[in-house]
Order: structure tokens, then C-alpha cells, then sequence
């Protein structure tokens, strides 16, 4: 199997027009007057923003304005389909189920529960079904605790090109995206982003843009609210199929504190779940203190004990694990229910093979 795969995002559109000055000031009067943006014209204004043609108060107001209202479906995928046709793509092995679990953070800091998932998944041997191969989005963290610092402290070599993360995703089954790197037109929009210090669209939009074009994703909001909007926009982008979670505790993962609410979108349908730890025999934990994570490298230790079979006082810590990385299963359509998952996860962490997957993708991204 050779990574020859071009990413193709489903249902894309073709290029959309950038708005020009006077359509840029129309539509953020709109928005200034409470009114919303349909997809073309949400588009045409992420157009204009990703070649360089808004200047910085007007992205501003954007990202402010869409923060103040919340963003609708359409406005949503609008970016999203703009971004995607920006994106610097990584190769996928050929005819590869690929999958995400790049959440939009702004969650309570736990250790980086969605990178450890990922790993674990593409350790994940189920006889008689075909391997799952995981296009690890992500960035940095406001908090120093991201894909990417956990990642680096991991031994991974973060800002490998596209080449050799198309080398890792064929070798060791995973590769990391970082997205700073994917998304170069994003530089216009670096310092409103920074200045502002508030969630914006774009961490909702990062999630919807994976570089290996993932058709399956885990994507976890921090948000109860944005679970209906994120999987609408993912049904309406032709998603195969996606599960979008918000855990109890706030968490943007499934969560062991609690039941996890969740949007399964399966091929243009969406329907709604709980997923209750208990009923999966799982401990249901008392206080989000039992799975934080000081700073990266305390996150990254947590793993690495995960991943060498420690149990006793890490077993919130195994347990989350199991449960994101049965999801990330599930999702990718290798298994028949979450319980399955879970199991299928266990046997990757106990067999070695979730740390051998670690240290093939550290060894690969390295060149």
C-alpha cells in the first residue's frame, strides 16, 4: 500500500469569488444589525479574509460579531469549504479509513486525553477488519497543554512536512498535522485571533479542515450548544460518518465524570446519544482533579504510563483512554457498539502495541 492518495473533501464546491471591499462592508453590516450570513456569502467573506484582501479591524469584527451571536450551519460551512480549498493536504494510503479526533478545545484541562485516543486507535488490530489509520489534527494551546506540545514532549517531531507525516500515517498508522502549518492563509487572521483572547469560528472551523481530508471523525466541543451546529455543518461537508461529543465536567471529549451528550452523523442523517461510563463498567469519577495534567510534560507521562499498562491510581487516567479511543473505533466503523470499542482499545494498550505505535510515529517523523 503506497501513500498516493490525495485528500478529497466530499461535496466541495468549486473556488469561491473573494467579496470585494464594498460586499466585505455590506456583510459585516449585516452582522452588525443582527442578521446572518447564507453559505455563498459566508464564503465569499472567508474568501476575502484567506487571500489577504480584509484588513485587520474588519477580521476582527468578524471573528467578534460571529463570537457575540454564535455562528449559524451556513456561515460554518461556508469557512469550512474555503478553508478546505486552502488547506496544504497530506497523502492517505490508498483506499485507507481515515480518521480525526481533533476537537475545538477551550475545555477544562485535562491531560490530552483526544492525542492518546489517537494513537491508541491506530494501534488497534480487530481480525478480520481493515486497519484505521488516524490523521491527527491539532495545534498549540493557549494553556501549554495541546496536541502539539504533548506531542513534542511525546518525542514526536511536531512540524514534519506533509511528506513525511504521508510517511507516517502509512508506517505507523498515525501522523500529526499541525495546523499552523496546513493552513498558511490563516496568517491573515493570527493577530485579531491573538489580540481578541476568545474562542472565535476558527476553532470551530480548525476541527472541520483536516489535512488528510478525513471522512470519519471523533470532534468534541467544549460547548453544549455547538453539538447541533458542528454536526450539521459535518453532515452538509459529507462527512461518512462523525461523532460529536460534549462530556459532563465541560470536557471536550467523552467523559468519565458523567454521561457524554452526542450527535452521530452517519452519511447525511443525524441522530443524538448518551454515553453513560457506568453502563460500560466504567468508574465514574468524582472530580476532574483525578485526570489533570500540570503542563505538558506531565500530560505526556500520564500517557506514556497508560500505554505501559500502569493501573491502580492511573486508572481514571487507562479508563478515559479506553473510552475516547472505543469512540474513535466506533466511529471508524471497525467495531459494533462502543462496549466493542472499548475492548478492542484495552488489547491495543496491553498487547504493547499502543506504545510500539508511539515510538514508530516518533522514529518516522523524524525523517
Amino acid at each position: 500500500m503506497t501513500s498516493d492518495s490525495a485528500p478529497s473533501f466530499p461535496h466541495n464546491s468549486p473556488p469561491v469569488r473573494p467579496a470585494d471591499a464594498g460586499e466585505v462592508r455590506t456583510a459585516l453590516a449585516r452582522l452588525v444589525a443582527g442578521q446572518t450570513l447564507d453559505e455563498p456569502a459566508a464564503g465569499s467573506l472567508f474568501a476575502a479574509l484567506l487571500s489577504g484582501a480584509m484588513d485587520q479591524a474588519q477580521i476582527g469584527a468578524l471573528l467578534a460579531l460571529l463570537a457575540s451571536r454564535g455562528a449559524t450551519v451556513d456561515e460554518l460551512v461556508g469557512g469550512a469549504r474555503v478553508m478546505r480549498a486552502h488547506v496544504t493536504p497530506v497523502a492517505s494510503p490508498a483506499g485507507a479509513i481515515v480518521i480525526d479526533t481533533c476537537g475545538t478545545g477551550g475545555a477544562p484541562k485535562a491531560f490530552n486525553i483526544s492525542t492518546a485516543a489517537a494513537i491508541v486507535a491506530a494501534a488497534v488490530r480487530a481480525p478480520g477488519a481493515p486497519r484505521v489509520y488516524v490523521a491527527k489534527h491539532g495545534n498549540r494551546s493557549r494553556t501549554g497543554r495541546g496536541s502539539a506540545e504533548v506531542l513534542a514532549a511525546l518525542g514526536v517531531a511536531i512540524d514534519a512536512p506533509p511528506a513525511v507525516q504521508a510517511r507516517c500515517l502509512e508506517r505507523a498508522g498515525v501522523c500529526f498535522s499541525f495546523a499552523i502549518h496546513h493552513h498558511p492563509a490563516m496568517k491573515h487572521a493570527a493577530e485579531p485571533r491573538r489580540s481578541l483572547g476568545f474562542p472565535t469560528i476558527f476553532n470551530l472551523l480548525g476541527p472541520l479542515t483536516n489535512p488528510a481530508g478525513a471522512r470519519r471523525q471523533l470532534l468534541g466541543v467544549a460547548r453544549a450548544e455547538a453539538l447541533p451546529l458542528v454536526a450539521g455543518a459535518l453532515a452538509r461537508l459529507g462527512s461518512e460518518r462523525a461523532l460529536v461529543v460534549h462530556g459532563a465536567g465541560g470536557l471536550d471529549e467523552l467523559s468519565t465524570l458523567g454521561p457524554t451528550r452526542a450527535m452521530i452523523v452517519d452519511r447525511g442523517t443525524i441522530s443524538e446519544a448518551t454515553f453513560d461510563p457506568a453502563s460500560l463498567g466504567l468508574r465514574v469519577l468524582g472530580s476532574l482533579s483525578e485526570i489533570e495534567a500540570r503542563d505538558a510534560e506531565d500530560s505526556a507521562r500520564i500517557i506514556r504510563d497508560v500505554f505501559a499498562g500502569e493501573s491502580g491510581a492511573l486508572s481514571a487516567h487507562r479508563e478515559i483512554v479506553l473510552l475516547n479511543a472505543g469512540a474513535a473505533i466506533l466511529t471508524a466503523g471497525i467495531c459494533k457498539g462502543l462496549a466493542e470499542g472499548i475492548v478492542l482499545a484495552s488489547r491495543a494498550i496491553d498487547s504493547g502495541e499502543a506504545s510500539r505505535t508511539l515510538a514508530l510515529l516518533a522514529e518516522c517523523s523524524r525523517g
